[in-house]
């Protein structure tokens, strides 16, 4: 079984990954969607955990001269660091917005400028928040090596939102991988299965049937 799709299996396992083609779930940005995920799960699952901390090791080190690891608020943040401490490396993390109120950071963390940095988030949608980040550090003067997330929707629009600001990103896993697998174990029907794919590939109009 591949890297993508071990991880896939593990997520529906301790349920990190919901899908739910009937009653869809709605997303902060009122986009309804099948699934929905929460990486902050597997924290709770320490099995889980290590062996998503090695896929993140194996695969952050292919990613050439990276000396510093920054997370992505809130949830990139304990997967960035525990690769960070396993890479014996730097870490900080950016926030969606800056405090309000003592020094206001925007950063958590020592950034001096000259670092070449690996973005570490645990989803990637759209890919927003993630460049957020990235031009964020950009802005320290860092050199971005590229992002690095636990699990991708595979959106069309986050492919084109990446390669706009010229960025490097991987998954461990993804979305069709993920039908693959839940299909297998019986996760899902074979019914449902090409309304799940069907989202991937148009979400606002596939939600506007529920509407």
């Amino acid at each position: 079984m591949s890297v993508a799709a071990e991880v896939a299996k593990k997520l529906l396992q301790i349920k990190a990954i919901k899908l739910s083609p009937q009653r869809p779930f709605t997303w902060a940005s009122g986009i309804l969607s099948p699934i929905y995920c929460d990486n902050r799960i597997l924290l709770s699952y320490p099995l889980v955990r290590d062996y998503i901390k090695k896929c993140l090791i194996d695969k952050a080190k292919t990613f050439e001269g990276v000396n510093m690891i920054v997370g992505v608020a809130t949830a990139g943040i304990p997967h960035g660091a525990l690769l960070a401490d396993a890479l014996g490396i730097p870490f900080a993390y950016v926030r969606s917005k800056a405090k309000a109120h003592g020094r206001q950071n925007l950063i958590e963390g020592e950034v001096r400028g000259v670092e070449r940095v690996l973005i570490i988030e645990d989803l990637i949608s759209t890919g927003g928040s993630s460049l957020d980040a990235v031009r964020v550090i950009e802005a320290k003067g860092c050199k971005i090596e590229g992002v690095l997330a636990i699990f991708s929707y595979d959106l069309p629009q986050a492919k084109e939102n990446f390669e706009a600001e010229d960025c490097a990103y991987y998954a461990l896993s993804n979305y069709n991988i993920l039908l693959d697998e839940a299909l297998k174990c019986n996760y899902i029907q074979a019914s449902d299965f090409n309304i799940l794919k069907a989202w991937r590939e148009n979400p606002k109009e596939w939600g506007t049937k529920f509407v």
